[in-house]
């Protein structure tokens, strides 16, 4: 599994060949610099140049499967499908506001309700910050003259109010529309080539300051107490319970849903670490690979190459693939994938053919200790034995 993103243009197809899992980041083509990509196509069109990625990348490795990004938090307006009903204001009830003391004086707020690159300007009492957003000139993705273009609002990070998951509009509620269009439909569930999503973001364990990566003072411009917070994320919790489920009911996967940096959270998958560390080689084997409990016999891991995604891993250059691989062939359930979560943009990944190619066969029992604290751990597998030597760090796959 691997997380490319190439912010200049598209990711070239063959740049991801042989991977069985490939994500693409909602930055992916968009337009960096004075590239061409969805943050300069008027209007912004990113959910279908995503499809557009995904149809290329298959096509190109047949083998291959795409999983699409998703925000269960931000309603985020270069999503055709979110700019439709933010632009509405029939479906006003499904997102939250600013409160009314900004409404009645935009000087207030501690971000822009208005784009002025428009005359007149471009406003909406519709919450919306710029911590992640195109920006005209600059921003994140350049937009093209006049501006930024998500119809008749300004562009911004929207927020979804989870409260309002059964509020009717048009015949049909928030939690149908964002189970049946927002992640069904050919931009996701619907499409074969898609096998899932990469969810991001959450409201935190009842964080003061609002949602995760928005601007500090959301809650304050958005004139939400402790109460209101509660509320709203009782209600984002059973959404986002109700969403995976729906998800997994379909055959679909959630990058979330892998286990990855912690055996006892549900949905800790966005920066995937190797579970068997150097330092600490003896005692990972023997949680995770001779324990006859062990948390990967019934969840399906994620493992992360060496030293780990978001801590500096080098997706170009491998440093630990033997390591790495042995490791994983040693501690692996029945399912698991090995590979890179996030990056940043504009990276190439390294796949080492070698190892991924080799036919290892299936896994004849769990791993074990060669004697009493030997430090040595070897699994046998029907074409293969796997063996780590904890001691001195070193691999060893014999093939039979």
């Amino acid at each position: 599994m691997i997380m490319p993103c190439n912010g200049t243009g598209s990711t070239d197809p063959q740049s991801t060949k042989g991977w069985a899992i490939v994500d693409f980041d909602w930055s992916n083509w968009k337009g960096i610099g004075s590239a061409d990509g969805w943050a300069k196509h008027k209007p912004m069109d990113c959910e279908e140049l995503m499809v557009k990625q995904t149809e290329m990348t298959v096509a190109a490795s047949p083998g291959t499967k795409v999983m699409v990004y998703r925000n269960m938090i931000k309603a985020l307006p270069w999503f055709t499908s979110v700019r439709e009903k933010i632009t509405d204001p029939a479906y006003a009830k499904w997102f939250l506001n600013f409160s009314s003391d900004i409404q009645a004086d935009h000087t207030k707020s501690h971000v822009p309700v208005c784009d002025d690159n428009y005359n007149p300007p471009l406003c909406s009492n519709l919450y919306h910050d710029q911590s992640q957003t195109p920006g005209f000139p600059h921003g994140d993705g350049n937009c093209a003259a006049p501006g930024c273009d998500v119809g008749s609002v300004p562009v911004g990070e929207y927020l979804f109010d989870h409260r309002s998951a059964n509020v009717s509009v048009n015949n049909q509620t928030f939690i149908e529309w964002f189970l049946d269009d927002y992640f069904g439909g050919q931009a996701g569930i619907g499409n074969e080539n898609i096998i899932g999503f990469y969810i991001d973001d959450d409201w935190g364990n009842m964080n003061p300051n609002g949602p995760s990566e928005m601007n500090g003072n959301a809650m304050v411009d958005m004139g939400l107490g402790p109460a209101d917070l509660k509320e709203i994320v009782t209600a984002y919790n059973w959404v986002a319970d109700t969403a995976y489920r729906a998800i997994v009911d379909k055959g679909k996967f959630s990058w979330d849903l892998f286990l990855n940096n912690d055996p006892n959270c549900i949905n800790c998958g966005d920066c995937p670490q190797p579970w068997v560390k150097k330092e600490t080689c003896i005692a990972d084997l023997r949680a995770y690979g001779t324990n006859a409990t062990s948390p990967f016999i019934n969840r399906a891991l994620l493992y992360g190459f060496s030293p780990g995604s978001c801590h500096g891993v080098k997706p170009t250059d491998l440093t630990e693939v033997e390591e790495d691989v042995a490791n994983f062939l040693l501690v692996r359930g029945d399912y698991a994938y090995l590979g890179n979560g996030w990056t940043g943009c504009s990276h190439g990944y390294e796949y080492p053919a070698e190892q991924f190619n080799a036919d290892y066969g299936t896994p004849v029992g769990r791993t074990k200790e060669t004697a009493h604290n030997s430090g040595i751990f070897v699994r046998e597998w029907t074409k293969a034995t796997v063996q780590m030597d904890c001691n001195s760090y070193t691999p060893k796959i014999t093939f039979k």
